[in-house]
């Protein structure tokens, strides 16, 4: 099991940026794709980013390419969501979650393949 705590949330106007962070503790981190999702009031949780154990492939969900970018630091257990150019419909609460699988080369946005959560972060973007 591995315990993730999420960081680095909070209010900015559209066009302004923030950096999320994804500490991780338990199992071994760096074997392990992580994933960005997100929850907006009344709407499911939809897939954000994820990359892979080794950092060497990414994906990104088609709304946010060009905007945010996802990258880890396997020695300090961390996974960082950079989010640029923010607009008012990436208001959410945003969870990091870790893959079941060991070393899957292709990250996957399917959120059924990650079993630990993090408590989220929110992220609010005023107009």
């Amino acid at each position: 099991q591995v315990q993730l705590t999420e960081s680095g949330g909070g209010l900015v106007q559209a066009g302004g940026s923030l950096r999320l962070s994804c500490a991780a503790s338990g199992r071994t981190f760096s074997r392990y794709a992580v994933g960005w999702f997100r929850q907006a009031p009344g709407k499911s949780r939809e897939f954000v980013a994820a990359i892979a154990a080794n950092g060497a492939n990414t994906l990104h969900r088609d709304s946010v390419k060009g905007r945010f970018a996802i990258s880890r630091d396997n020695a300090k257990n961390t996974v960082t969501l950079q989010m640029n150019s923010l607009k008012p419909e990436d208001t959410a609460v945003y969870y990091c979650a870790v893959d079941k699988s060991p070393f899957r080369r292709a990250p996957t946005m399917a959120s059924q393949s990650y079993a630990d959560w993090g408590q989220g972060t929110q992220v609010t973007v005023s107009s």
